[in-house]
């Protein structure tokens, strides 16, 4: 393995202090021309790269952000990075992403690491609804901002959508198709998005006079399209089966649709469906999916913003910080999936 170049080689073969070398690097105008361009040939002849990181550390600050969300593999958080990073490289700062895979385990040994390099600041969707390792990380004294997840206090800024609301519009929609046995695919019980989904759902049965009981609950481990395929099994061998299925997020829809399609069960002319998110992928599918958009993008970008605000407070003293939070608004963009013969 070649060995790497520091910047003693280069003062060597420049012929200059280690000092003279670093003013070229991060003070150039201080040093002489003719010094100057001997020391920028010898950083180019040797390949010289130096070590942003090491710098960082020394100073005490990083140039990242972190990132740490549920699942990289559902294109929503996809969408929520892209927010996250423009936001961030606007600011001269590059983006961390990290993937939970809904594990509060892997979640703290995430937010351990973002501690060790010192990132100026983290946006977290929590695993947890109590989020347990979030009070943890509070002690490290790096700001956060809760992305997808409303903070339940006033020490940290949040940014989601109202999910109880999403969870109505979307139940709603079925119930205006005119189904009344309706099944929620609901991913892990535990997660606040999932909570707050069912909630809208069982207000949406209540304000058309239909009792809780109406929704049939379809609990799975994972928010994926194999857990959706699963869920499908499970709906086709109720003795009453629902008409109408209103999943937690996009992957978990489409992996019900898949399940009835090789069933030969008619979408939506037999069962109708109704997913969460809008991911690209639900208007490519074989049947159009109908789902409860979410603007990602726009969280990722109002998330990595109040966070650089926050992160300009703390370098700023005297400067003030109020913590907000920030509730987009969801809406339904219906397709084929939910719209046929009853």
């Amino acid at each position: 393995m070649a060995q790497s170049v520091g910047i003693k080689d280069v003062a060597r073969v420049a012929g200059v202090s280690v000092g003279t070398v670093s003013n070229v690097i991060n003070r150039p105008d201080t040093v002489a021309d003719e010094t100057r361009a001997r020391v920028v040939a010898a950083i180019d002849r040797l390949g010289y790269v130096r070590s942003e990181s090491a710098r960082q550390l020394r100073a005490g600050r990083s140039r990242i952000m972190g990132l740490l969300v549920l699942d990289m593999g559902n294109p929503f958080f996809v969408d929520v990075a892209r927010g996250a990073e423009r936001a961030a490289r606007a600011a001269g700062l590059g983006v961390m992403v990290c993937n939970s895979a809904q594990s509060a385990a892997e979640e703290a040994e995430y937010l351990s690491l973002f501690a060790e390099q010192r990132v100026r600041g983290v946006l977290l969707t929590p695993a947890e609804a109590t989020g347990p390792t979030v009070e943890g990380f509070r002690r490290h004294d790096i700001p956060f901002v809760l992305v997808d997840r409303v903070a339940e206090g006033a020490t940290e800024c949040s940014v989601s959508v109202d999910d109880e609301t999403g969870g109505a519009l979307a139940v709603r929609h079925l119930l205006d198709a005119g189904h009344r046995r309706i099944a929620y695919v609901s991913g892990p019980p535990a997660l606040n998005q999932v909570k707050d989904r069912r909630q809208g759902a069982l207000r949406a049965l209540d304000e058309a006079g239909l009792p809780a009981s109406a929704l049939h609950e379809l609990p799975t481990e994972r928010l994926d399209v194999s857990a959706g395929r699963d869920a499908g099994a499970r709906l086709l061998g109720l003795a009453d089966r629902p008409t109408g299925v209103f999943c937690a997020n996009d992957l978990l829809a489409l992996g019900v649709l898949q399940s009835l399609y090789a069933a030969g069960v008619r979408v939506p002319e037999e069962v109708a469906i109704v997913g969460y998110d809008d991911i690209e992928f639900a208007a490519a599918a074989a049947v159009p999916l109908t789902s409860v958009r979410q603007p990602a993008v726009t969280m990722g970008a109002l998330a990595a913003e109040l966070l650089l605000e926050e992160i300009h407070a703390a370098d700023n003293p005297g400067t003030a910080h109020e913590h907000r939070r920030v509730v987009l608004q969801p809406e339904l963009v219906v397709r084929g999936s939910s719209l046929g013969p009853r």
